[in-house]
């Protein structure tokens, strides 16, 4: 019999950095992921598009029995989030709300910021987030369109990431902040970049590894959690909408795998 996988969904290979840690705090876990790289980024498009594709990517993975939703995409979880949680029957996991959640914890003087995409921060959902839990914190956003790109075009490592990436933060630099919020998963990435120009006294928070401990706390919850005595193996399938060639290249890559299972897909319409 097969496991029942846990389905992943974002805008293109972001959400890999969840998986990634999905992988390490799960490994009896079988994991379907999709990036619709072809319409990437999301954070530009309207709000309505942005649902939309989201839900192609749900349905298409709905079709394949997975057992509970990880939306990896901070902008697909702004917009989608509640209207798809609203309609599944199975637990459905954003990215926002662990990532704040982590954020008020870890600061100490309640200077916090936000880098995300234009969409991401355009609603306001970190604030909003944040300011349930705690009133007191002082939440500086930042939107970065640079940034996916870069990663996408798998130049997160050149010296024209470092180039964008210190140009793109140096409103932050005068801040008083002590944590920033990583608050699009593609960020990781890029993570030793935004960590030399932030400087060590700043926190850097990633929302989507914060998300997987969510993910646990769930499947434990709702008896959904494989076993390690379970003798059938965990599976890990990847689809893109985009080139398979440059999927495989960063997954495999970051993932550490030199199996990687890859199928491109056609989602809608669109591009």
């Amino acid at each position: 019999m097969e496991k029942q996988a846990i389905g992943f969904i974002d805008s293109g290979v972001g959400g890999l950095t969840v998986v990634k840690e999905a992988m390490r705090q799960l490994p009896n876990e079988s994991f379907y992921y999709v990036g619709d790289t072809a319409r990437c980024p999301y954070g530009p498009r309207p709000a309505e598009q942005v649902l939309q594709f989201t839900w192609e990517m749900t349905n298409f993975l709905l079709h394949k029995d997975i057992k509970m939703l990880v939306i990896a995409c901070n902008t697909a979880t702004a917009v989608a989030l509640e209207d798809i949680r609203k309609k599944l029957r199975i637990p459905v996991v954003g990215v926002i709300l662990p990532g704040s959640r982590a954020a008020i914890k870890a600061t100490q003087n309640n200077q916090v910021g936000i880098i995300g995409t234009e969409g991401t921060i355009k609603s306001r959902m970190y604030e909003k987030m944040m300011h349930e839990k705690d009133r007191e914190v002082q939440v500086t956003p930042l939107a970065c369109p640079k940034f996916v790109s870069l990663v996408e075009s798998n130049e997160y490592q050149s010296a024209i990431a470092k180039k964008v990436v210190a140009e793109t933060l140096t409103p932050l630099k005068n801040n008083h902040m002590d944590t920033l919020i990583m608050g699009c998963t593609h960020y990781p990435l890029l993570r030793p970049i935004i960590q030399n120009v932030m400087g060590d006294h700043v926190k850097l928070i990633d929302s989507g590894a914060e998300t997987v401990s969510e993910v646990s706390t769930l499947l434990d919850y709702f008896h959904l959690a494989e076993s390690s005595e379970s003798k059938t193996k965990a599976e890990r399938k990847f689809y893109t909408t985009g080139s398979k060639q440059m999927f495989h290249g960063i997954a495999s890559e970051w993932l550490n795998m030199d199996h990687l299972e890859v199928e491109q897909i056609r989602l809608g319409t669109g591009l």
